[in-house]
């Protein structure tokens, strides 16, 4: 039996030093090859609207096609929620409309956060398309690096690029152990979407 008095290693003995600076706005990335960008921006954007801020969601890939549990528990909650996407790029039958939706929803986005009307607007897999050069990373950076002081933006995708990392205050970095899907197992209704 161990000794009551000796500690396990690597247990913390004191907190991290106390935050003193307040922010008006926040930018965080929520990338890697994990489950759970969206699922974490999504839950950020409930807490904010129960917070009572104006939220908007944006998404780049999914389409109306899809019925998520998030867009109804979202829209209840006062959340405006943008499914602006063509689906999934290999199921595109016409790839030069799919650039286009994509440039499409990043108009609408560049909108919502200029407009200084939202708390929080969440950029659901904005790092594909930014990646297949169908969005301009500058200027998404560049929106971005000004919006208005109080809007807070979360973007979500695999392999964020490094300018959206480094204008980012809060970089997540879902890292997948294993998946189901390795396996073969389906897409669950109530669990993945």
């Amino acid at each position: 039996m161990a000794d009551r008095k000796s500690k396990p290693k690597d247990v913390p003995t004191k907190g991290p030093a106390p935050a003193t600076a307040k922010a008006p706005s926040i930018v965080m990335v929520n990338t890697g090859d994990g489950k759970g960008k969206s699922t974490a921006a999504f839950g950020t954007a409930m807490r904010a609207a129960a917070r009572g801020w104006k939220v908007c969601v944006i998404q780049f890939v999914k389409s109306g096609k899809w019925k998520v549990g998030e867009e109804k528990a979202a829209k209840s909650l006062g959340i405006e929620w943008l499914t602006i996407g063509d689906g999934f790029t290999w199921d595109s039958k016409d790839m030069d409309r799919t650039e286009a939706v994509a440039r499409h929803a990043w108009s609408v986005s560049k909108e919502k956060i200029q407009s200084g009307q939202y708390g929080l607007v969440v950029l659901d897999e904005i790092t594909y398309p930014m990646n297949w050069g169908w969005i301009p990373i500058s200027e998404v950076v560049d929106v971005i690096r000004n919006r208005p002081p109080s809007v807070n933006v979360i973007a979500t995708g695999r392999d964020a690029p490094a300018e959206l990392v480094d204008v980012a205050d809060t970089v997540t970095e879902m890292r997948k152990v294993k998946h189901a899907f390795d396996r073969g197992v389906r897409a669950i209704r109530g669990i993945d979407f």
